[in-house]
């Protein structure tokens, strides 16, 4: 009395050639959605999430990865200059740096190196040449500029290497270039619970001839940052198990519904022309 699925018996019923191939399209485009909604699951969608933190806490340094392409200015000449408002001032740093020759007069400038968490700045330039060339031309191709760690994931947005293919080839061979970058402290927390430090960053660019009192000043390609009171933090977030459990219901029972009916469409209308084959013939 209590079962409301009662069963009909098989000799009451007739398959048909129809009814099996709905039935095992029915099946595959089950077995399809499944498969979408399993997937969307386990993968989850990144959200993110605002909090104000304290980017002053000189305790903590940034690391930062520079690599620049310099067509016009040697290697022998290129150095890097790190300055801050803790009174950092580091002329010519040469730990983790990697100059490689483009041709004749061209240099690769590669460099890895941490800056405290406060305003400041770090340049490409020549001051730390014993020699100054005749002509320093700072033409320059940015392939990247980042702050902390690399984050893999393609689903995470964000910029994290805005200066990316950022080329500067056509100016004067006197001025000096001047990119102002604002860093937001970022934070993704991976599926596995690790959690990845990185910096997104803004920028706006300027370019200019310096003259001092004793004439014209040497030029040089500057990264002034400042930090943000403001961090962005990614995580994975996927839907609780519940709702995965009612999509999967929704998929089964709609799919089969709408194939019920499909069929019970399909089955009718052969009767009918069946029906209205008998009568033409009789």
């Amino acid at each position: 009395r209590f079962d409301i699925y009662r069963k009909v018996p098989k000799d009451l019923t007739q398959p048909t050639i129809t009814g099996a191939v709905i039935s095992i399209t029915c099946v595959a485009f089950m077995l399809l959605l499944f498969t979408s909604e399993l997937l969307h699951f386990l993968s989850g969608q990144v959200v993110s999430e605002l909090f104000v933190d304290n980017p002053t806490d000189s305790t903590e340094r940034i690391p930062v990865y520079i690599r620049i392409n310099l067509p016009r200015l040697k290697c022998d000449f290129v150095g890097l200059d790190i300055q801050d408002d803790m009174g950092r001032h580091e002329v010519g740093f040469v730990e983790n740096t990697v100059k490689t020759p483009l041709g004749v007069e061209g240099c690769l400038f590669e460099a890895n190196f941490l800056i405290n968490r406060v305003p400041g700045n770090f340049h490409v330039s020549t001051h730390s040449a014993d020699d100054q060339p005749d002509q320093i031309d700072f033409a320059h191709v940015i392939e990247e500029v980042r702050f902390g760690s690399k984050i893999n994931n393609p689903d995470v947005p964000g910029n994290f290497n805005p200066l990316h293919g950022r080329t500067k080839i056509d100016g004067n061979t006197l001025e000096s270039h001047d990119y102002v970058m604002k860093v937001v402290p970022t934070i993704y927390e991976e599926t596995s619970g690790t959690q990845l430090t990185s910096y997104q960053y803004t920028y706006a660019y300027r370019s200019y001839i310096s003259f001092g009192h004793g004439g014209r000043v040497v030029p040089a390609i500057w990264f002034r940052y400042d930090l943000t009171p403001i961090t962005v933090k990614y995580h994975v977030k996927r839907p609780p198990i519940y709702t995965f459990i009612t999509t999967v219901c929704a998929i089964v029972g709609g799919t089969f519904t709408v194939a019920g009916i499909v069929d019970s469409f399909v089955f009718t209308a052969q009767e009918m022309i069946k029906k209205l084959e008998i009568g033409k013939q009789h």
